[in-house]
C-alpha cells in the first residue's frame, strides 16, 4: 500500500509539473536569424599595374616641357570606392615660402619617362597655376578647403 501511495504521489507531481510547463510563456525570443558578409577577400598578388601611394608621396611634378611644377602634398581617395579622385600639388613659392595647393583631378596625371624615371606630368603653365584656386588643409575637419572659403 505504502508503495502504490509513492506511486501515486510521483505521478501526481509529474501531471502537475507538465502541466505548468505547457502553461508558462517562452522566457526568450526565438534567435533572429542572420547572414553574415562573406570575409574579407585576401590576395594572392599585388596587381602588376598598381603603384604604391609612397610614389606619389611628395614626389615632384613637372609639366610637359619637363620643367618642375611643384610636389605632391596629398593623394585623395573616395571612402566610398577607394579610388584615388584628385592630388593636392604643392606649386609655386620658394623653400615652402609663398608655396599654393591646388587640386588636380587624378586622370589629369600622366607619367612620364625620363632618365629611366617615371615622374608625374600634368598640362599647365605657371600662369594656369597662378589663378587655379588655392586649398589648405583643414585638422578640424581632415579635409582640403578653399582658401577663399576659409575667409569669413
Amino acid at each position: 500500500m505504502e508503495n502504490n501511495l509513492i506511486t501515486a504521489i510521483a505521478l501526481c507531481l509529474l501531471i502537475t509539473a507538465s502541466v505548468a510547463e505547457a502553461q508558462q510563456a517562452p522566457t526568450s525570443q526565438p534567435r533572429a536569424t542572420t547572414t553574415l558578409a562573406p570575409p574579407t577577400e585576401f590576395l594572392a598578388n599585388v596587381p602588376a599595374d598598381s603603384l604604391p601611394v609612397t610614389a606619389w608621396y611628395k614626389q615632384s611634378v613637372y609639366d610637359t616641357t619637363n620643367t618642375k611644377i611643384g610636389d605632391v602634398a596629398d593623394v585623395l581617395v573616395s571612402p566610398t570606392d577607394g579610388k584615388i579622385t584628385a592630388v593636392i600639388i604643392g606649386v609655386g613659392g620658394f623653400l615652402g615660402m609663398g608655396e599654393k595647393n591646388v587640386a588636380v583631378a587624378f586622370n589629369e596625371i600622366k607619367w612620364t619617362m625620363r632618365d629611366n624615371k617615371s615622374y608625374p606630368t600634368i598640362k599647365a603653365t605657371k600662369e594656369t597655376l597662378r589663378v587655379a584656386r588655392g586649398f589648405k588643409y583643414d585638422s578640424k575637419t581632415s579635409t582640403w578647403i578653399p582658401l577663399d572659403a576659409s575667409i569669413k
